[in-house]
């Protein structure tokens, strides 16, 4: 009867350790609380931002959060709050795991370069090294764990993550996460530092450390578990901004829409169409810029403009709309 009782509590925490993940990405926020509603998390270490949006609020852990942004387009405020959910959340992923561990038939190898993988728990024991694409099938929840074993980074070069419900991938990394040149989807919940450098990332980045993002787009997830409205300015050279449907550079970054490293494209109709976008910025106390906030302005075009207006560029073509007789 002891042993009876014992092996069933065995399994019941092995159960506990495949549904608990899964029912709380089901539940929409993955149990994060009001972490959930947040596209990037910091701790005080620092939030540094080069060149880069965040569609989503930005939150760092308290006001002396060192904060340096360049040229950033991102709504920063102290969130103590969500970022004490977000730690909470992290802790109870790695209690489970530390509990539990990862069954043998759900551990992973190599980069998963060309793998394809349907919803469930995935275990990385140590590092996770990740190189080409990973196709996610269905709508998920996927649920990756980087480094069960104790100790374990996630680092991804040229990384791209296809699947159709960003929002229900959730990666826990024991150590830091830097993502590189990659198309990265799911929710990032980090035991060190993150580090995106030209990278597309549909989902949010949670850090216990410090976040750092040079030349990225992150698209951050609601509360309620759905990708955030993205404006997606295509045109070769751009840079990616999570819009490029599927991998149609096929190896060759200016063939494409949405990559890096092609010739930018034709910046469309010159003079704008009468509603103007007005961007100010809070200065932090280093000195540099952050807390972007965006308005609309109406503009009222000139009729002498509107009679004989410059050609209209875009798409490669050109149409020119002069208007009434010439002096």
């Amino acid at each position: 009867m002891l042993f009876k009782a014992r092996f069933v509590g065995v399994v019941g925490l092995a159960l506990l350790a495949g549904v608990w993940p899964m029912a709380a990405q089901a539940s929409g926020g993955l149990g994060l609380g009001t972490a959930a509603g947040f596209a990037v998390l910091a701790d005080s270490t620092g939030l540094t931002c080069t060149d880069s949006t965040v569609t989503g609020p930005v939150g760092v852990s308290s006001s002396s959060t060192a904060i340096t942004s360049t040229r950033c387009k991102m709504q920063v405020q102290v969130a103590s709050g969500a970022y004490a959910d977000f730690l909470t959340t992290y802790n109870n992923y790695k209690g489970l795991i530390a509990s539990v561990g990862c069954p043998p038939a759900q551990t992973l190898s190599g980069t998963l370069a060309g793998a394809t993988l349907g919803p469930g728990v995935y275990c990385f024991p140590a590092a996770a090294t990740l190189t080409g694409t990973l196709t996610l099938t269905g709508t998920g929840p996927w649920t990756f764990e980087i480094g069960t074993g104790g100790t374990g980074a996630l680092t991804a070069t040229n990384f791209t993550v296809l699947g159709s419900n960003p929002c229900n991938a959730t990666w826990w990394v024991s150590q830091a996460v830097t993502l590189t040149t990659s198309a990265f989807q799911g929710t990032i919940l980090a035991g060190a530092d993150i580090t995106l450098t030209g990278t597309s990332l549909a989902g949010r980045a949670l850090a216990t450390g410090a976040v750092t993002m040079t030349g990225s787009n992150t698209f951050g997830c609601t509360a309620t578990g759905t990708l955030g409205k993205r404006h997606c300015n295509q045109g070769v050279g751009n840079g990616p901004e999570g819009c490029d449907p599927g991998n149609s550079n096929q190896g060759d970054s200016s063939r494409s829409n949405d990559e890096l490293g092609g010739t930018p494209g034709d910046p469309g109709r010159q003079g704008g169409n009468g509603k103007e976008t007005s961007v100010s910025s809070q200065t932090t106390a280093d000195g540099g810029s952050s807390a972007v906030v965006v308005a609309k302005v109406n503009v009222k075009h000139d009729a002498s403009v509107a009679q004989a207006s410059a050609p209209i560029k875009g798409n490669g073509h050109e149409k020119s709309k002069a208007k009434g007789k010439s002096k």
